[in-house]
């Protein structure tokens, strides 16, 4: 299995609003916004940037997230699966893995034509 190369890094924040100027004032621009205080920015045609508000006692994180060409062709150790792939409402498939040195990575995949 290989991947597609990074696909987004998702953010998460506790101030979505000011979030989105920090990263405006550094070149981004808003493709959406949600009704749910999260939203999709990008800078030129690299990687997106996805941020997602949080309840105030949650830690923000940051992840990477890869894309993979095949859910079904992902072969890893069991030890290293955090959430196997499942169907997001975004109409991807995603997994949470953690690599040998305990970093979170999020694998996508669209979703199988059924």
């Amino acid at each position: 299995m290989t991947t597609d190369g990074i696909e987004a890094v998702y953010l998460t924040t506790h101030n979505w609003g000011k979030s989105a100027k920090f990263f405006h004032s550094l070149g981004f621009s808003l493709d959406f916004e949600t009704d749910h205080n999260s939203g999709q920015l990008r800078n030129g045609t690299g990687p997106y940037l996805f941020i997602a508000e949080i309840p105030e006692q949650e830690r923000p994180e940051a992840h990477v997230v890869l894309t993979v060409p095949d859910a079904d062709a992902v072969r890893l150790d069991p030890a290293f699966v955090v959430t196997p792939f499942e169907d997001t409402h975004w109409g991807t498939r995603e997994m949470t893995v953690r690599d040998p040195d305990g970093r979170i990575w999020r694998l996508q995949a669209a979703k199988s034509a059924e």
